[in-house]
């Protein structure tokens, strides 16, 4: 190789060199900056012990009171303007619950508004327990549902010092899990006897005609190796809001949480808001394919307690519902 050749390729390559750091500074230009403030872990783990030492929240318990009690106040703690809609329900079995939605809002004043929502009682059956004797005992109910409460508190607290530019409805569902048990052989009223409380608000909104831009339901999304999948019935109803709410966690480096896989259609809360409300709305829910029913190891048993709470999970779906709706105009 001659002297020449040696300069021309010393060139060459400080060309390339200089192309590839180009490129390095461009891709780190382009990376994803994050709008919305920091969501606390922490915070929101504290929210759902307070839940749990409660006892299980079973409607027409004194638990099931003294925890409402505690989310009206947490609430108005942190500046939302709060409302509780009381109803007497009826189970499957015909007994009256006393039952309560609970509704903060935010920014009253803003047409463009976003539904959070979540159940916050507890399931009265522990019918999935490995053993029998506990079938008929409350369950604890960290997981389902203190966690999606726990994180939707947690969104309370950051919306009070950081508005969004759209308004926020945060709905506390109860009787959503008093729906008929695996021991009994039929239920006394027709229909779905799942997710009483918003089965009523659908059809009983807290404002007349209620609208809102879309809603996304937060169920078990607390334990540890949670993995959320895109659900049937949000598929039907909100595509773009799932497609929405999936490429954020994505662009957050959540992908190990939030897969890009379909299951099938879950009985929740959103139903009766999809279809009787008419509100296009996500159910961010943990589903574990490789279990015999679908869900978390502790799912309606006597074992669904703080041990099964992850901060990480937590955060990882707190982190995302915010970057949702901060980036909402």
């Amino acid at each position: 190789m001659t002297f020449k050749n040696i300069i021309a390729v010393c060139l060459m390559l400080s060309l390339i060199a200089c192309a590839c750091n180009n490129k390095t500074a461009s891709k780190a230009v382009e990376a994803y900056q994050k709008v919305s403030p920091d969501f606390n872990a922490d915070s929101a783990y504290q929210f759902v012990d307070k839940q749990v030492a409660f006892g299980p929240r079973v409607p027409n318990t004194p638990q099931h009171i003294a925890c409402g009690d505690y989310l009206v106040g947490e609430l108005k703690r942190f500046g939302a303007d709060v409302q509780e809609q009381k109803m007497v329900l009826t189970a499957y079995d015909g007994t009256k619950l006393n039952s309560r939605n609970i509704i903060g809002s935010y920014g009253l004043d803003k047409k463009t508004r976003v539904l959070l929502f979540a159940h916050w009682d507890t399931r009265p059956y522990s019918d999935h327990d490995p053993n029998p004797d506990n079938y008929h005992k409350p369950v604890l109910g960290a997981n389902d549902a203190a966690s999606g409460v726990g994180v939707l508190l947690e969104i309370a607290r950051i919306i009070q010092s950081q508005s969004p530019e759209v308004g926020v409805d945060i709905i506390f569902f109860d009787a959503e899990d008093y729906g008929i048990p695996e021991f009994a052989e039929k239920s006394v009223i027709e229909g779905n006897t799942w997710c009483l409380g918003s089965q009523y608000w659908a059809k009983n909104p807290h404002v007349p005609n209620y609208k809102a831009k879309y809603g996304i339901l937060l169920d078990m999304v607390g334990a540890d190796g949670a993995t959320f999948y895109k659900e049937e019935y949000s598929r039907i109803y909100a595509k773009n809001i799932v497609e929405k709410i999936w490429s954020t966690a994505g662009q957050l480096n959540f992908g190990t949480f939030f897969k890009g896989d379909t299951i099938g259609g879950i009985t929740d809360d959103h139903v009766p808001v999809n279809e009787v409300r008419r509100i296009p709305s996500v159910d961010i829910i943990d589903y574990r394919p490789n279990t015999e029913h679908g869900f978390f190891h502790s799912w309606h048993t006597q074992k669904d307690d703080m041990s099964n709470i992850s901060k990480q999970t937590l955060g990882v779906v707190g982190q995302t519902v915010l970057e949702v709706i901060y980036k909402e105009k």
